[in-house]
């Protein structure tokens, strides 16, 4: 065997061909970027075929000449796979189309810039809706909805907000006393130079601006007051509703109720009551999450079915209390999918018995227990006959523990506890990125779109 030596050169090893500057001799096919299966595929295949973008395509008024736009569908696969997948923001989306195969893929290696996506976005919220609707009934068609047992529960979501720019009504008015007074001696201070200025140089001689000071006080107040009538205009509202209310269930004449005409003192505001003032309808509520925690965001509300996991019923409420919502969002089901489910989990936050009542009144079997905590979920029920005298509540407590309510509300949590886990870490949809009721309901509906599109490519890939 020949030994090798020292002096000897070792041969080089082979590698394949690599030259970052390589030109390519013939155009790239976009269709060769990526997996037949990938995610982004699937969700540029449901926007061309499947989803219907005539009320977006409808708003372009371009035709008799102008620069031409970029295509809303392009700009729907771009937002739609970037809620998805965790990239909401139309700076890092515009920066993915440069660096992420997939956006490269989607924008059939265009770059549209972050200006056009968060306008296209924002002027097409109304829109979001009816694509999550027709996202829901492609499921339907594809037997991924049964409808048989869904869970409903609310999670809280953080508005673009902080939540140490709200104020009580009670903080208000004292907080405006504290301004006035500050604003006023302010005023006499500049007053004052004024009039050490007019002596020394001349009347109108040494024009001065209001000092800075002046300014933010002045405008704070300013600010506090329109949230101060805000407040007093909501619970007046309240008021001609519940006297509204109260009249209809007495059946009295209407020229008999109370007006709230000129010179009516306004009604009492809670001083509790709190009103933000960078995002107005978000409001302080407790975090799910962390005990003992608060945020300022909207409680986001989601049905959905035990089958796979599809959002079947979405909406965004400015209440924290999940109490109201049993019946609506029962109204949601049917309206967007024609049929109703067969039962439906829901955790004691929506216990009522007004609800509870209204739901089962139209053939839908509800499972919700009176309080909260282990106890009373796994505790099994006492057997006997019941008494005569049994309170809806204690009815409703031994149906939650009898063997078969517990074995279907034992399912509440891994349907729908899921699907916000899945919304809140693999989507990154911890908080809204618009501000005010109406955009921040339309970005919940297209985080829930997402979410729907994900679960339909992995049923059809699974």
């Amino acid at each position: 065997m020949r030994n090798s030596t020292p002096t000897e050169e070792r041969a080089s090893p082979v590698f394949s061909p690599y030259d970052t500057n390589q030109s390519l001799l013939l155009p790239p096919n976009l269709n060769d970027w990526l997996p037949e299966e990938h995610l982004a595929r699937f969700i540029s295949e449901v926007v061309e075929e499947s989803l219907d973008l005539s009320p977006l395509i409808e708003r372009y008024r371009n035709a008799e000449g102008g620069h031409p736009a970029l295509h809303p569908k392009m700009l729907t696969k771009l937002i739609v796979y970037g809620y998805a997948i965790g990239v909401r923001s139309s700076r890092k989306i515009e920066r993915a189309t440069y660096e992420d195969v997939a956006f490269r893929f989607l924008a059939a290696n265009r770059h549209p810039d972050h200006n056009t996506i968060a306008r296209f976005r924002e002027k097409n919220l109304d829109v979001l809706e009816g694509l999550f609707i027709q996202g829901l009934k492609i499921a339907e068609r594809l037997g991924l909805v049964k409808l048989g047992r869904v869970a409903l529960d609310g999670t809280k979501v953080r508005a673009h907000a902080s939540k140490h720019k709200a104020m009580s009504y009670g903080r208000m008015l004292v907080k405006e006393k504290e301004l006035k007074a500050k604003v006023r001696k302010l005023f006499d201070a500049a007053r004052k130079i004024d009039l050490e200025e007019d002596a020394e140089y001349g009347h109108g001689k040494r024009p001065k601006d209001l000092p800075e000071e002046l300014k933010f006080h002045r405008d704070r107040l300013a600010k506090i007051r329109a949230a101060k009538l805000a407040l007093e205009e909501e619970a007046r509202a309240k008021a001609a509703a519940e006297i509204a209310a109260s009249a209809d269930r007495a059946d009295t004449d209407r020229e008999e109720s109370p007006k709230d005409g000129g010179g009516t003192p306004p009604p009492s505001v809670d001083a509790k009551a709190q009103r933000n003032f960078t995002d107005p309808e978000s409001r302080i509520m407790p975090d799910g999450g962390s005990k003992g925690a608060f945020l300022q965001g909207y409680n986001c509300q989601a049905a959905v079915d035990e089958a796979h996991q599809i959002i079947v019923g979405a909406e965004v409420m400015t209440a924290a209390p999940d109490q109201p919502h049993l019946v609506p969002m029962l109204n949601r089901i049917e309206a967007q999918l024609g049929r109703r489910p067969e039962k439906l989990l829901a955790d004691a936050g929506y216990f009522s018995e007004d609800g509870i009542r209204a739901v089962e009144g139209r053939g839908v079997e509800v499972f919700c227990p009176p309080g909260r905590g282990k106890k009373e979920e796994r505790e099994g029920c006492r057997r006997g006959r019941p008494p005569n005298d049994e309170t809806f509540t204690a009815a409703r407590r031994r149906g939650i523990r009898g063997r078969r309510g517990r074995t279907h509300y034992r399912r509440r949590k891994a349907i729908v506890e899921p699907v916000f886990g899945q919304m809140k870490e693999g989507q990154r949809f911890r908080q809204f990125l618009l501000r005010g009721r109406r955009k921040v309901r339309g970005e919940w509906f297209l985080g829930c779109l997402a979410h729907n599109l994900r679960k339909i490519h992995r049923a059809r890939i699974g």
